[in-house]
């Protein structure tokens, strides 16, 4: 398998092409994007082995297994069990091992302990993908049944899908990388260079409006659209590279206190951090665990890997900042970014907080996003994995300022452009 949907993209992306807004009564349309969106996690499973698929490298990553049954509960819990009459429930222990987070729908397993579940067999939750599946198509095929209010759920399923092929990508990308022979997920696969872009876009004083807006969808936590000042500000045309990054090291930047946030610092010497995460030092020269497997780092690649309190004392480093999500979604929408998207994302100094107006839906689905709107900070963009249409300008990815095992960059900002 070679990962030609997972190449970085250029500019701004298309809307969501993977499923139709929501409410949309087009019920052929909605169970095409349910059935595109169900074979691409089993697409990007396939390459992996049994023993692959159970592994559990750090708490905050799942295994390959955990995320192809738990999105299958997602469409029984909140699809099936409530509007398809009739519905026989897979297995009634199922939901216990795969509900993530949601309280409201019932007691879970503890997230740390994932990897814990080697039973049921892959075998087994392939059976219960098909059953659900099979399912879905029967309910997705009566018009009668699809209404708008249960089109959105299933939109949010399919989305919610989308997300969880990327946390496959990055997840085993993780383990693989605490493997000391560094598997290759995809031997074909290649970093592409940044996008060649110098200088800043210039961004005057004034009032934007931000969020999503119109048509389409999007995360609850992406409205309301409201406005804001932006400006005067130069957001850099281009991606820190690894070049970059080599001369942030050399030059003693993860010895220096004084870049660092004082829990960053803290983060650098707990972890030993030396380096992007991934990165291995061998005979003198930097190379990297990608999902092509071990290679020499490449100077003009973009740098990746890296935690929010990386990215900030590097920013300081280099006499910038990062951008705010306001500051970096206006700068997006000029198209003048390059690798804005699909690429990897990137950090913004905003704290993941709620939008003026902001609240989150009532029952279980209201836990989706709202209740993580703290200690958390905001990315933008999209990266090489993010699944194909699932990008948007107003999308906003959150994680702890010390997670660096996802696909995340640095783009700078400057005051003065």
């Amino acid at each position: 398998m070679t990962l030609t949907a997972l190449t970085p993209r250029r500019g701004t992306p298309e809307p969501p092409a993977s499923s139709p807004p929501p409410g949309s009564p087009a019920a052929p349309a909605l169970a095409d994007a349910y059935a595109r969106v169900r074979t691409h996690t089993e697409a990007l499973a396939a390459p992996l082995s049994a023993e692959d698929q159970v592994i559990q490298s750090m708490p905050d990553a799942s295994p390959t297994k955990w995320h192809r049954a738990h999105t299958t509960w997602f469409f029984e819990q909140f699809v099936l069990v409530p509007h398809a009459p009739g519905y026989r429930v897979f297995d009634e222990r199922l939901a216990f091992l795969y509900n993530s987070y949601y309280v409201a729908a019932g007691p879970r397993h503890a997230r740390p302990r994932r990897g814990m579940i080697t039973r049921p067999s892959n075998a087994e939750v392939a059976d219960y993908r098909a059953h659900v599946d099979a399912a879905m198509a029967r309910l997705l095929a009566d018009p009668a049944a699809l209404t708008p209010a249960l089109a959105e759920v299933v939109t949010i399923g399919l989305n919610h899908e989308q997300q969880h092929q990327e946390l496959i990508l990055t997840d085993i990308l993780h383990a693989f990388g605490e493997n000391p022979i560094a598997p290759a997920y995809d031997p074909a696969w290649r970093w592409r260079p940044a996008t060649p872009a110098d200088g800043m876009l210039s961004l005057p004083e004034g009032i934007h409006t931000i969020g999503h807006r119109g048509d389409g969808f999007s995360y609850d936590n992406e409205g309301p659209a409201h406005r804001v000042l932006v400006g005067p500000v130069g957001i850099a045309r281009g991606l820190v590279t690894n070049r970059d990054w080599l001369a942030f090291m050399a030059d003693g930047g993860y010895a220096e206190a004084a870049l660092w946030l004082s829990d960053g610092f803290a983060a650098v010497q707990a972890e030993g951090w030396q380096a992007p995460g991934h990165w291995r030092e061998i005979d003198g020269q930097w190379h990297a665990v990608t999902l092509g497997g071990l290679r020499p780092v490449e100077p003009e690649a973009p740098v990746c890997h890296v935690s929010y309190y990386e990215a900030d004392a590097f920013a300081r480093w280099a006499g910038r900042h990062l951008p705010s999500e306001a500051e970096w979604e206006v700068a997006a929408a000029t198209g003048e970014l390059a690798d804005a998207f699909g690429v990897v994302w990137q950090w913004t100094r905003s704290a993941y907080l709620p939008y003026p107006g902001y609240r989150a839906a009532d029952g279980a689905l209201g836990e989706y996003n709202g209740k993580f709107m703290v200690n958390q900070m905001v990315l933008r963009g999209s990266s090489l994995a993010t699944s194909p249409g699932h990008a948007r300008l107003t999308y906003r990815n959150f994680f702890p300022p010390s997670a660096r095992w996802q696909f995340t960059g640095v783009r700078l900002a400057a005051f003065s452009a």
